[in-house]
């Protein structure tokens, strides 16, 4: 497990009967954290490859969560790793990449494919893209089994982005459609993605939300009883936050996920925001107090057609 963040920590959730986990930190003061989860844990920078020696041979799976740097139009923290997997007899069979719908860029609102050429316009969408074809350039050269989970705006109950409310900064008045997972969702479709995920295949984890960028933050201000931003003409409203903000504005696009339902067969516990969001207002009001939005609410434990319960093979 590489990029042992929050995703990855709810993933360890759902761990199947009989898997062993192997998390690779880069803080000494993160191992504890991820043995008390039941991991065990090899300390090492995907900046530095030299300890990354010690990954050859280790795990027949391997899941590739962490980001590129901050600048750039490459990652070379994918090619560090890449290299160092690829050392010895013994290399992995199975490996899963969450990347970033980013790859995309702007669409005007139009539904996007996993199919649909990638158009990425800015440098954090750019880096993303060429992790994604190494990765392809190493599953073909090594006969490795790879999967592609292109993850959008990914949120919980315990990771909203408020900050942005507090700072007041204006939404656009011109429609900019964004895309959300629970970040539940996308770490059941890590597992999912490892027993289910066709190799040199894309998948967009995406729930059923239907929201702008604007009625996402209105409706966020309204559950967490903070100011509505004000709103701006796209271009006012660009010229008003920061550049990496501004980045996320000037993206539009819907994703399909046909693939997600019909080939990983995910059910998502959380299908909406507006039901998990919702939720949270619900109990607020009649308890004065944040708690986790109950099952039958967000949609947790529902059963569509053609869902099942991974198991591994």
């Amino acid at each position: 497990m590489v990029g042992a963040g929050d995703v990855a920590a709810r993933a360890m959730r759902f761990l199947p009967k009989g898997v062993s986990v192997i998390a690779l930190v880069r803080r000494p003061e993160a191992a504890t954290a991820w043995r008390e989860r039941g991991a065990k844990v090899l300390i090492a920078d995907l900046d530095d490859r030299r300890g990354l020696r010690r990954l050859a041979g280790l795990a027949p799976w391997v899941w590739m969560l962490a980001p590129p740097p901050a600048e750039g139009m490459d990652d070379p923290r994918s090619k560090r790793l890449a290299a160092a997997l690829a050392r010895g007899g013994r290399r992995p069979r199975r490996l899963v990449y969450v990347g970033t719908s980013g790859i995309y860029g702007d669409r005007g609102g139009a539904w996007v494919r996993e199919s649909d050429p990638p158009r990425p316009q800015t440098g954090r969408g750019k880096r993303r893209l060429a992790a994604e074809r190494r990765w392809r350039t190493f599953a073909r050269r090594l006969g490795v089994r790879l999967s592609i989970l292109r993850a959008p705006g990914i949120y919980a109950e315990d990771r909203w982005p408020l900050e942005r409310l507090r700072r007041g900064w204006p939404l656009p008045q011109e429609p900019v459609w964004t895309n959300h997972i629970h970040a539940d969702d996308l770490a059941r479709a890590l597992w999912l993605a490892t027993f289910r995920g066709a190799s040199l295949r894309a998948y967009h984890v995406v729930d059923r939300s239907a929201l702008t960028l604007s009625e996402f933050y209105e409706r966020l201000a309204e559950t967490f009883d903070l100011p509505a931003p004000p709103r701006l003409p796209l271009a006012d409203a660009l010229a008003a936050v920061p550049p990496a903000t501004a980045s996320f504005m000037r993206e539009s696009r819907r994703l399909r996920s046909e693939r997600l339902r019909e080939e990983l067969r995910l059910c998502l516990r959380h299908p909406t925001v507006e039901g998990v969001l919702a939720a949270i207002a619900a109990r607020r009001e009649t308890r004065g107090q944040l708690e986790e939005p109950s099952r039958a609410a967000t949609g947790q434990g529902a059963r569509s057609a053609g869902c099942e319960t991974y198991q591994p093979r």
